[in-house]
């Protein structure tokens, strides 16, 4: 049984090798929807080789249509509105509907002390963080109400249900994230569309590993003291797998969460959130 049969969703931010776009993309697809991934033009550092992120889609959409799935991808940049404009355009095109969309992709710019965050980086911080899933909820919540309803899924952070130094842009727009979620759940529920924050910890994405390994060639120490040192107040002592937010995203997709509105769902191993 396909719980997401029938269904088409759209994934933001889907294109890293080893991220949460494309886990839930893959997830998604496993539970029988159509899956439009979605990434901004331009290149990504894999491994130390700069990959040209429409190819990386591609290979997404491959691998769920070598498993029997149904995927498209597309560049689309959130804090576009004329791409937006275009990619919903091109969805509703070829698959008739959208049923999930599922705002993934995000910056951390602005990732330092507070006096040194420039205007600019707040700016790109809220564009991508924030604007981004308000233009792409506008664009798709009209449809969603003709179809008799949806699911928009926003993945905040830990950043939304906490503060700690040196993420002042990444945490405020991720606050705004979560108030955003609780408006729309309020004022279109009537509608049949729900909506939720999924709220991810230390996932072991490519910008996760990434950071280990910069954080132990600055220390001058072994990856694995790095990863004992950053998780040591997670209650579980490891970083999360990507699937495991896809798993928790493809539960609020599903018929299981009917009745599930406005809530922040953690995925986080027992992080505390700080103040």
């Amino acid at each position: 049984m396909y719980p997401l049969e029938g269904k088409v969703a759209l994934v933001t931010g889907a294109s890293a090798p080893h991220g949460i776009g494309r886990a839930i993309a893959r997830r998604l697809a496993q539970d029988g929807a159509a899956v439009v991934v979605t990434d901004i033009d331009g290149h990504m550092d894999v491994d130390g080789n700069l990959m040209p992120r429409a190819e990386l889609l591609d290979s997404i959409v491959a691998e769920i249509e070598g498993a029997n799935g149904t995927a498209k991808s597309l560049i689309l940049d959130v804090t576009n509105a004329r791409d937006i404009e275009t990619g919903i355009e091109q969805t509703l095109s070829q698959f008739g509907r959208i049923d999930i969309l599922v705002n993934n992709a995000g910056s951390l710019a602005g990732s330092d002390n507070f006096l040194s965050t420039t205007p600019e980086q707040w700016s790109t911080s809220f564009n991508v963080n924030l604007l981004g899933p308000m233009m792409l909820s506008q664009a798709v919540i009209p449809q969603m109400r003709e179809i008799g309803g949806g699911r928009i899924i926003n993945i905040g952070s830990t950043g939304s249900l906490g503060a700690e130094p040196g993420f002042g842009a990444y945490t405020t727009m991720k606050h705004g994230l979560v108030g955003f979620s609780k408006t729309l759940a309020a004022e279109f529920g009537p509608d049949g569309i729900l909506c939720n924050t999924v709220c991810p910890g230390y996932i072991a994405t490519d910008m996760h590993t990434a950071a280990n390994k910069r954080l132990a060639n600055e220390r001058r120490i072994s990856i694995a003291k790095i990863k004992k040192e950053r998780y040591a107040n997670v209650a579980l002592r490891d970083a999360g797998l990507p699937e495991d937010v896809a798993n928790a995203v493809a539960y609020l997709a599903g018929p299981q969460a009917n009745y599930v509105t406005g809530m922040n769902l953690p995925v986080t191993g027992g992080v505390p959130f700080g103040i």
